[in-house]
């Protein structure tokens, strides 16, 4: 069934091996304006393509919905896409990124360069 937590699992499993930055990336934490909501940024090495694997995670402990603000500037041009759905949130820009979770609620995103018009990536 789609809905198990079996199917759940095995999709978090899935997403984790697809990601090398969860289990060889760097931890670095990321000031969060939200007591209750704890983000950090996982970053593999670069792979011999040279591409980055960057993710993004966003928690929230608390109980109810919680919105927070990232300084993100430092990857301003950047698409966070969410790893469960393949959704794309709007670029990171030089604005604080505002976020809501839900209770509980986390994210997961890798941080993706957007191809420019002429085929190379930013």
């Amino acid at each position: 069934s789609p809905s198990s937590l079996l199917h759940w699992t095995r999709r978090m499993i899935e997403i984790r091996k697809q990601n090398p930055a969860f289990g060889l990336g760097s931890y670095t934490e990321l000031p969060s304006s939200n007591p209750a909501v704890l983000a950090f940024l996982r970053e593999a090495p670069l792979s011999k393509e040279g591409g980055d694997d960057l993710v993004l995670c966003v928690n929230n402990f608390a109980r109810f919905a919680q919105p927070t603000e990232l300084d993100l500037r430092e990857f301003a041009g950047r698409h966070p896409v969410e790893l469960f759905g393949g959704v794309r949130f709007p670029a990171i820009g030089e604005l604080p990124y505002l976020l809501t979770l839900g209770g509980h609620g986390f994210y997961w995103f890798r941080l993706t360069r957007v191809a420019s018009r002429i085929g190379r990536r930013l």
